[in-house]
């Protein structure tokens, strides 16, 4: 019970932290009411559905618990009326994000094991449900999605954070503890990545094949 209920918060928390980071993309992009829920909902939903479609997870968190559905649409009404404000606030939104992805690496690996995947596995599952809502996001408002371009930023600290969690829980290491350091390896690194402009390595020469 107490880990369902652990799992549930990760999930709604994170949920309306990726969702304001939706809202106010859309915002940029100029949509209207509906787009900006719209891509409220997919950037808070998307890596959750995603992940309980995967590991057989029907119906899905997001369809079947209405809770799902009114937090990242509440984000996204929040962003339309009040984004002058939200956008000033535009390094507390990278901060938000960055915890968004700590909470959200955790609960998609714990419900992973839950579900009897393999701890490796379970990372992944907890890297997609992390990454997953912004790649769409960013599909959708037509630009490359930051995992691509921002690999030392995203995909690395969330599957950092995921495989602690994964094979800490595996290895039946205090759950607390593991959760923690899992949170801060996440979030520290992507804030730290962010802080220093670290970037991956890029192509070297010509562009052109």
């Amino acid at each position: 019970m107490e880990q369902t209920l652990t799992l549930l918060v990760l999930d709604l928390v994170g949920c309306f932290v990726f969702a304001l980071s939706g809202g106010l993309m859309a915002v940029r992009k100029e949509l209207d009411i509906f787009g900006v829920i719209v891509l409220a909902c997919v950037t808070g939903l998307g890596g959750g559905f995603l992940r309980d479609m995967a590991i057989g997870a029907t119906p899905v968190a997001a369809l079947s618990d209405w809770r799902y559905l009114v937090v990242p649409m509440t984000a996204g009404l929040l962003t339309f009326y009040f984004h002058p404000a939200l956008g000033r606030l535009g390094p507390m939104i990278n901060v938000f994000d960055a915890l968004g992805l700590g909470l959200f690496v955790i609960a998609g690996a714990v419900k992973a094991l839950d579900f009897g995947l393999s701890p490796l596995a379970a990372a992944v599952m907890g890297l997609a449900t992390g990454v997953g809502g912004g790649a769409i996001r960013d599909v959708l408002a037509g630009q490359v999605p930051v995992i691509l371009r921002r690999s030392v930023f995203y995909a690395i600290p969330a599957f950092a954070g995921a495989a602690i969690v994964a094979f800490g829980l595996f290895l039946a290491l205090p759950q607390s503890l593991v959760m923690a350091v899992a949170f801060v390896v996440c979030v520290g690194w992507r804030l730290l990545a962010m802080w220093r402009h670290w970037e991956a390595p890029l192509p070297r020469g010509s562009a052109s094949v």
